[in-house]
Parts: C-alpha cells; sequence; structure tokens
C-alpha cells in the first residue's frame, strides 16, 4: 500500500488530473443532491408568491407540493438527458473536453437560480435544476471513464474509485452548505441552490493543465504522438512505459476498424451481452437498493429516538461522513480485495441490515430500546453501502468494455441510475405509506438478488488488461463451437507489418 501511495505521489499530475476531474465531476452529483434538503419550505413559499404576483390567487396546498415535486424531480431528469448526451460529448470532444464543456450547464443554471427571486420566477429554479442535472449527468458518466482510461493497470481500480470519494464529499459538503448557520437560512436559499457554480469554476481553472486520456489520442483520435506525451506526463519522470505502450498498441491493433455502437446497439450485439448484463445489474441495484431513502427515513428515525429536533441535522451529516469514510477505505484496498468482492459483499451485508431494519421498525413502537437499533441500521446500511457498491458501480464499465463500445456502455448505465432515482424518489412515499414497516423488503430483494448474480457472474478484472478483460468476456458470449471463425487476410497482415512499425517508432 506504501508503494502505491509513493507511486501516485511521484505521479503528480495524475493527482491533479484526478482532483480535478472529481471536483466539478461526481462531486456535484452529491452535492446537488442534498442541498435541496434545507430550503424545502421558502422555496414552497417563493412558489407561491411567484404564482400569486403573477396570476392574483394563491396557488393551494396542491399546487404548492406540485412545484416542489417539480424542483426535486427535474433534477434526476436532467441527469437522465446528461447520461444520454454524456456518450456522444465524449467521443466528439474527447474525455477532458467534455468535463469543461460540462460546466457550462451548471454555470448557467447558478445564473438562473440566483436571478429567479428578483424576477420573480418559480420557473428559473426549474430549468436551473434541470441544467444542474444535466451536468451531473454527464459527470456522473464522464468522470470515471476518463480516470479509468488513464490509470495504469495496477492502480486503476484505486484511480477510478476515487469518484465514490468525491460524490460522498459533495453530499457531506451540501448537508453542511445547507445548515441554517451556513446558507439555510430562509433569505438564502437562492446562494444556497448557485453555490453549485464554485466547483464548476475551480474545476475550469486545474482541469486544462491535465492531459486528455492516452486511450482516447491513441484509439479514437489516432494521434500517437500525443497519446505519449500524455502518459509521461501522467506517469512522471520516473515512470516506465514500455509495457503500457505495448499494451495500449495491442488495444489499438485488435479495435482498429470497429465503428463505436450506439446505446441500442449493444442490446443487438452478441459481443457484449455479459458485459451488458453485468452492467445493468450494477446501475440498477445501486438506487434501487434504497441507500438514497435511507437518508429520507433518518430524521424521522432519530426524532423516534429521543434525539432534539434542531440536532436532527448534524446527526445526517454523520450518515454522510459514513459515506465518505468507507469511501476512503474501499479505495485504498480495492487493488488488494478486488472488485467483486467489495461489491458483492456490500449487497450481501446490505441484504442483513435490510431484515434487521425491518423488525426493529415493526417493533419500533413496542419496544424501548428499538429505535436505537433503527438508527444504528440506518448508519450500517450507509457504512455497508460505501464498502463496495457506491464505487465499484462506476468503476466496472469501464473495465468490462472495451474503449469503442465504452461511451455507450456509460449511457445505459446511467440512464438506469437516473432513471431508477427518479423511480425511487417518486415511490417511496407511496411504499412506505403501503407497507408501513416492511416498506424495506423490497429493497432487500434488490440487495439479495445482486450479490448472487454479480457473485456467481461477474468476473474479477483486477490487475487485468482491457483485452484480458474482454477476451473472457468473449469465451462467455460466444461459448464453445459458437464463436466466429477469424479469418486472416493480406490487408490484416499488412496492418499487423505497420502495427510493428509504429510500436518500434514510439
Amino acid at each position: 500500500m506504501a508503494s502505491l501511495l509513493q507511486r501516485m505521489f511521484q505521479a503528480r499530475v495524475l493527482i491533479l488530473t484526478v482532483v480535478a476531474a472529481g471536483i466539478g465531476g461526481c462531486f456535484q452529483y452529491g452535492y446537488n443532491l442534498t442541498i435541496i434538503n434545507a430550503p424545502t419550505e421558502p422555496l414552497q413559499a417563493f412558489a407561491n408568491a411567484s404564482w400569486s404576483a403573477r396570476w392574483g390567487s394563491p396557488l393551494g396546498a396542491f399546487g404548492t407540493r406540485l412545484c416542489w415535486s417539480l424542483v426535486v424531480s427535474l433534477f434526476p431528469l436532467g441527469g437522465l438527458a446528461g447520461a444520454l448526451l454524456a456518450g456522444p460529448l465524449a467521443l466528439k470532444a474527447g474525455r477532458k473536453k467534455s468535463l469543461l464543456l460540462n460546466n457550462a450547464f451548471v454555470l448557467l443554471s447558478a445564473v438562473l437560480v440566483v436571478s429567479s427571486r428578483a424576477a420573480k420566477s418559480i420557473e428559473m429554479v426549474f430549468l436551473g435544476r434541470f441544467l444542474a442535472g444535466v451536468n451531473a449527468g454527464v459527470g456522473l458518466s464522464v468522470q470515471p471513464m476518463y480516470l479509468g482510461e488513464s490509470a495504469p493497470r495496477d492502480l486503476r481500480g484505486c484511480v477510478s474509485l476515487t469518484c465514490a470519494i468525491f460524490t460522498a464529499l459533495g453530499l457531506v459538503l451540501g448537508q453542511v452548505v445547507g445548515l441554517r448557520e451556513v446558507l439555510g437560512s430562509e433569505g438564502a436559499w437562492p446562494f444556497l441552490l448557485s453555490s453549485n457554480a464554485v466547483p464548476a469554476v475551480l474545476q475550469l481553472a486545474l482541469l486544462p493543465w491535465a492531459p486528455e486520456s492516452p486511450r482516447f489520442l491513441l484509439i479514437d483520435r489516432k494521434d500517437p504522438k500525443a497519446c505519449l506525451q500524455a502518459l509521461r506526463r501522467l506517469r512522471g519522470p520516473s515512470g516506465s512505459l514500455e509495457a503500457e505502450v505495448g499494451e495500449l498498441l495491442a488495444e489499438e491493433a485488435a479495435l482498429r476498424g470497429k465503428a463505436p455502437p450506439s446505446a441500442l446497439g449493444l442490446f443487438r450485439t452478441r459481443d457484449t451481452r455479459w458485459q451488458l448484463l453485468s452492467v445493468v445489474v450494477l446501475a440498477s441495484a445501486m438506487q434501487l437498493c434504497g441507500n438514497d431513502s435511507m437518508y429520507s427515513y433518518a430524521s424521522q428515525v432519530f426524532r423516534e429516538a429521543g434525539i432534539p429536533r434542531e440536532r436532527i441535522q448534524y446527526c445526517i451529516i454523520g450518515t454522510g461522513g459514513c459515506e465518505l469514510l468507507t469511501a476512503l477505505l474501499c479505495t485504498l484496498v480495492i487493488e488488494r480485495v478486488g472488485r467483486r468482492v467489495l461489491v458483492v459483499g456490500g449487497y450481501g451485508l446490505m441484504s442483513v441490515w435490510a431484515l434487521v431494519f425491518t423488525f426493529a421498525l415493526y417493533f419500533q413502537e413496542s419496544v424501548e430500546w428499538m429505535p436505537y437499533v433503527s438508527m444504528g441500521c440506518i448508519f450500517a446500511y450507509i457504512l455497508s453501502f460505501g464498502i463496495g457498491p457506491a464505487g465499484v458501480t462506476g468503476v466496472i464499465p469501464t473495465e468490462v468494455f472495451d474503449q469503442v463500445s465504452r461511451p455507450a456502455a456509460y449511457m445505459v448505465a446511467g440512464s438506469l441510475l437516473w432513471g431508477n432515482l427518479f423511480l425511487v424518489g417518486t415511490a417511496f412515499p407511496f411504499l412506505l405509506d403501503a407497507l408501513g414497516p416492511f416498506c424495506y423488503l423490497p429493497f432487500l430483494l434488490v440487495c439479495l438478488s445482486a450479490a448472487l448474480f454479480l457473485g456467481l457472474f461477474l468476473p474479477e478484472t483486477q490487475g487485468k488488461t482491457f483485452l484480458e478483460i474482454s477476451a473472457e468476456f468473449q469465451k462467455r458470449n460466444f461459448r464453445q463451437g459458437q464463436a466466429p471463425l477469424e479469418v486472416r487476410t493480406e490487408e490484416q497482415e499488412e496492418e499487423e507489418e505497420e502495427e510493428e512499425e509504429r510500436a518500434t517508432a514510439l
């Protein structure tokens, strides 16, 4: 572990790349999820005042509730649009430039929100939240793609998992900034909701100093010189590039002539059947597991445990801190224990805590000390989520899909993630009313099913090249006797000779 940290310290540009990509990428997802919790009542009052000033009559209870629902739900809908945009943008502009261009959405969002009160327009808040969602959707897909392609093989999981760290950091800082003592007071909500412009400005200042993804430069842009320059900057002056250059050239040769598929195209081809199924399970389970609902349930459980109302907000910050802590620990151990152990273990533990939580909720009113068990289950559930599912879910699409198919894979994963976030956020209040203390049984089934599927069918990708991982999935996609025969042509032989010349030149 010390040697890995030492190598990362030597590769200073890699650290800059991780920080610059993270602060305006996955950080925005976590941050925008939690800053909306504090200004609930002020925003509802503003929506009512805005409508009254325009039409001369108040919204009423239903209209006010509808406006608030739009403020909340437009963020994941924007995230879905951002996920669909991320693939084409990453292919045409590159990974680094996509992240830089993506900041335009959140800066425009901040301008709209901070101007909405003067304009007396709740619609500007709606549009601002949607654009913030687009920014988060693009960042949540492009950042892990960029970092996974830029990291050396033995640090790939560690570097990619920093996406979970920045997401959890965004969750915690969003909760802190939303405190009444900071920007959570009644009159400060426009500044709270527009504070997401700060990380965007930081990324615009830092990311231009980082290089583009070497794999994108070589395989997508066909620019070996720029690829080598990017590798030299990322690995530092003492890094040996011979083996990695050979790996990149082999990958480029294997993918030469292959056109990037669309998201729908992934469902039509047999080449990516098991990769796609694995990513669909991971992306769906990440939201359907009910981890975000735990944050919603936390206030009620803490209140029933006897915690004073004014202190509950600080306890909720502790739940976000748990996810941040486990993300940090997971980053340190992922290259030792592997991806599959972390994600399967995380969902397995979540299944256990969901069952205990159900019993605790059922006996909460009849047993005096049971609310404390419920409170412990909330922390344990979030800790288990941070052990693996929170971070490994973003790592796997980079590793199991090749360079050409990767943007489409993140479009599929991102669409499922944001669509399910919207679904769970909309359905959970009704689920709570219908099932009462048994509301976490559906989440228990999701966690248990994900643990079983991933334990049985997800191969370990730790320490393997992208070509080795593709070859392993190829055996599953085309069972013995089903794989198409490889016919060698004169053109392929000529290309191999050219490849040898290019390798010698590099």
